[in-house]
């Protein structure tokens, strides 16, 4: 790959606009509250966009890409069934809650709802999760620079920390936010025209698919047994695992995307939040993951006198994560190249931004200040959450080496959310919707459903030979690191969901005063009739399910 002067000087472009913004927004961070929750300021629309593209990172871009390339349109569930419902319900039913309730983070509502004890529980455990998530962004950054530019991984490394550091720490969570905004264009504009062109080279659709096992262009149609499908699931393991505990535990728990609902403006503006970035996010696969399936068929069925799309691991599987980088590099001339370029480092900041603001909230107020130092001024939690920024950065270039153990990063990816997010969805849906659950029962539920997907991931077998159980690691075979991760999630659910309600039988609830605006039922709701029905969250929700349920139907 040829990279000329353009290319670089629209990256660099790139870096002086968000860094400006940064320097922008500086003086506006007078109180911790501004720098780590944008004062509650953000309009819907912002706060949409900026919903949608926390997640979009680079993981997110070169690891859907490599799913489609591994297991073909069956990755599109990770939108159609494994996002859109759940955000759809978390701006109806549970965004009254987390915005009402005035908590600063989701550890907090779980302090407000339960204990601290749970609070701390969930903090911690999230923390971690947040600087894997990061870490993971930056070696799939680092994977491209090394790839695209011939830079040295660990100078990739630092020099993207480095960049994302400056505008976080000048002008944090809005400094985010309005990145992310302007992260989410440049991501339409750099990879839209890369579908175009791959299909056009390997003959449009029917082309593509007649280069691609018969497996890989539906969505649903061979879902019927586990063993019929690359990605070695059955529909009730998709359903379950990937479209309720999973799509739910993220979308409807995850701090990282729930922050930034809790930005916005008023309860309203929250609510709509999720369902105003819904409406791209359904569209998200034909940028995203139809790259994948091109390379791939470019790889099975290389033009004539061309080598094929996907390079080998020194295994002699295919390096599905070059998926994206191997496509820049085939179809993008000068200038075009640097705007793809710039399309994922957009892709790759968005992403890690989002998981380092998320880790400083969590840090500063429910570690540091729920535990550490509770009664110092304001001025020190705005001081404590710069520094934070730079420790969160750092711990993430630590864990970006984790990442490199990983062929689909994606993979990596959904096991940390089956470790974490899947048992968390029981304990919020017990806890908002089920006024009998107690902070004993919450815990213990929570503990056990994390330790229930550790323990799953050991006692089952992916061909894996580093398990820490040998003579147990044959239980259970399943196809794909996929396979395991859904089921994963559905074991870690299961056993906290079931044990919360067993402990919350025996142990004594909170008074019912105590728990108005934490749970349904409890809650005044106020009223949206005399909205127009573009404000009205339930009707944005039938509108973007009704889309989705016609997408599944189209590519069944």
């Amino acid at each position: 790959m040829h990279i000329t002067a353009i290319d670089y000087a629209i990256l660099a472009a790139y870096f002086v606009v968000v860094l400006g913004i940064g320097f922008y927004l500086k003086s506006r961070m007078r109180k911790s509250s501004d720098f780590l929750l944008a004062g509650r300021n953000i309009p819907a629309w912002a706060a949409g966009l900026a919903f949608i593209a926390a997640n979009l990172g680079a993981q997110e871009v070169i690891g859907m890409a490599a799913s489609g390339a591994k297991y073909g349109l069956l990755t599109n569930h990770f939108y159609w069934v494994g996002a859109i419902p759940a955000m759809a319900f978390v701006g109806v039913f549970m965004m009254p809650f987390y915005y009402g309730s005035k908590a600063r983070s989701v550890p907090e509502y779980l302090r407000l709802r339960f204990d601290e004890k749970t609070r701390s529980l969930n903090a911690v455990t999230f923390a971690v999760m947040t600087v894997l998530s990061s870490g993971i962004s930056l070696f799939a950054m680092g994977k491209l620079f090394n790839a695209l530019l011939g830079w040295d991984m660990n100078v990739s490394f630092a020099v993207s920390a480095v960049v994302v550091l400056g505008y976080i720490v000048l002008g944090g969570l809005t400094s985010a936010i309005y990145n992310e905004v302007l992260q989410f264009g440049l991501i339409v504009v750099g990879f839209a025209p890369l579908t175009y062109l791959g299909l056009r080279d390997v003959g449009g659709w029917s082309g593509m698919a007649a280069k691609l096992p018969p497996t890989f262009t539906h969505v649903w149609a061979n879902l019927g047994r586990a063993d019929a499908n690359p990605l070695g699931v059955e529909w009730f393991g998709m359903v379950m695992g990937l479209g309720f505990v999973l799509s739910f535990g993220y979308w409807c728990t995850d701090f990282l995307v729930v922050q930034r609902a809790m930005s916005a403006e008023s309860q309203n503006a929250a609510r709509c939040t999720p369902l105003i970035g819904a409406i791209p996010k359904m569209f998200f696969p034909f940028i995203v993951i139809l790259p994948g399936l091109i390379a791939l068929a470019l790889t099975n069925h290389p033009h004539e006198g061309a080598a094929p799309l996907l390079p080998q691991l020194a295994d002699g599987t295919l390096d599905y994560n070059m998926a994206i980088p191997s496509m820049l590099a085939r179809y993008y001339p000068p200038g075009m190249l640097g705007l793809g370029l710039t399309a994922l480092m957009a892709s790759f900041m968005s992403g890690m931004a989002g998981n380092v603001t998320a880790f400083n909230t969590v840090w500063t107020y429910d570690i540091y200040q729920g535990h550490i130092n509770r009664h110092a001024s304001d001025h020190h939690y705005l001081q404590v959450a710069r520094y934070t920024t730079v420790v969160g950065i750092a711990l993430s270039v630590a864990t970006a080496y984790i990442a490199m153990r990983f062929n689909n990063i994606m993979d990596m990816l959904q096991l940390v959310f089956s470790f974490v997010n899947a048992p968390l969805l029981a304990t919020f849906l017990l806890g908002m919707f089920w006024r009998r659950t107690t902070g004993h029962g919450a815990f213990w539920g929570l503990l056990t459903g994390t330790t229930a997907a550790g323990l799953h991931y050991e006692v089952t077998d992916v061909a894996r030979s580093a398990s820490l159980l040998p003579k147990l690691a044959a239980w259970h075979t399943y196809p794909s690191d996929m396979a395991q991760n859904l089921w994963g999630a559905v074991w870690a659910w299961t056993a906290c969901f079931v044990l919360t309600i067993a402990i919350s039988l025996v142990t004594r609830p909170r008074k019912r005063e105590d728990l108005v605006g934490l749970v349904r039922g409890l809650t005044p709701m106020t009223s949206d009739r005399a909205r127009a029905w573009y404000a009205r969250p339930a009707v944005l929700a039938v509108i973007v399910v009704s889309m989705t349920a016609a997408l599944n139907l189209l590519f069944w």
